[in-house]
């Protein structure tokens, strides 16, 4: 009856987890044994979410000092204006228009580089048309037109 039983000494060692799995030495010990495939993913490591209009070839041409176009003073003048007269911080019109609150502060300094998608975001959250013949002035309700 002794021999059905085999005795095993074992070593108490503790499982490998992610983070050693992700270690510097274990992932040079994968690679030097050929199990690892190294693949760059495209954008990977960036966090942004729009990019500049202009190429840089277009830039070259366009001027000299080879700096971009920032958002109009007029157009600043007026985002300050209506977002102070909704009592409103920069922090919460970003919030309004899920932008970040550096952005904001980039147009009313007149450093923000122009974007349409933000810049009609801005506008009709504070319902005032910011750039173009009709900036300082209020929107016109969705829908009604104004005959002049």
């Amino acid at each position: 009856m002794s021999s059905d039983w085999q005795t095993q000494d074992t070593v108490l060692s503790r499982k490998s987890t992610a983070k050693d799995r992700k270690s510097t030495s274990a992932v040079n010990k994968a690679a030097r044994s050929g199990n690892v495939a190294v693949d760059k993913k495209y954008g990977g490591g960036g966090n942004q979410q729009r990019t500049v209009q202009k190429n840089t070839a277009n830039l070259d041409r366009e001027t000299e000092e080879l700096k971009h176009e920032g958002v109009t003073k007029d157009f600043s003048k007026h985002l300050r204006e209506a977002r102070t007269a909704k009592g409103w911080t920069q922090k919460d019109m970003a919030q309004r228009i899920n932008e970040k609150p550096q952005i904001i502060q980039e147009y009313e300094t007149g450093k923000g580089l122009p974007n349409n998608q933000v810049q009609s975001k801005m506008e009709r959250c504070l319902g005032v048309h910011l750039r173009g013949k009709d900036a300082g002035q209020p929107l016109q309700p969705r829908g009604k037109k104004n005959k002049t």
